[in-house]
């Protein structure tokens, strides 16, 4: 009994790295959207985070598709957290917590305003669907 709950639990942490994984391969629609933001206008502290998430999140994916993607503040959070669990990812604590801060402060000034111009996330079904498509 106790080896099948280690097992359950070793599938539930691995699945969404797997998934995470699985997306690096894939050309999602938000990647073909824009792969910067003009932040001039931002607060300082914003900026920072700018460059910190594009220098961090553009090791795995294009940084176009959190740039085009919109998400609720829950959301960015287990995003990021996701993300930063990553093999390799390279984000700490406080780097999550500056990215994060970044993403939700970009949604609620650029994104909430005009949310038609941005994709929701994608479920990892629906992931699963490109990838196939392009393959």
């Amino acid at each position: 009994m106790h080896k099948s709950i280690q097992w359950i639990a070793v599938a539930l942490i691995g699945v969404p790295f797997f998934l995470a994984a699985q997306t690096r391969n894939v050309v999602l629609p938000q990647d073909k959207g824009p792969a910067t933001i003009n932040v001039s206008q931002y607060p300082p502290e914003q900026q920072q985070g700018y460059k910190l998430f594009v220098n961090k999140c553009s090791q795995c994916h294009t940084i176009a598709r959190p740039i085009n993607t919109t998400m609720t503040r829950m959301e960015w959070e287990q995003y990021v957290k996701r993300m930063m669990h990553k093999p390799n990812s390279g984000i700490t604590n406080a780097q999550g917590k500056e990215i994060f801060e970044f993403l939700a402060y970009d949604q609620q000034t650029r994104k909430d305003k005009n949310p038609s111009k941005f994709y929701k996330a994608l479920s990892d079904e629906e992931i699963q669907k490109l990838q196939a498509q392009q393959q």
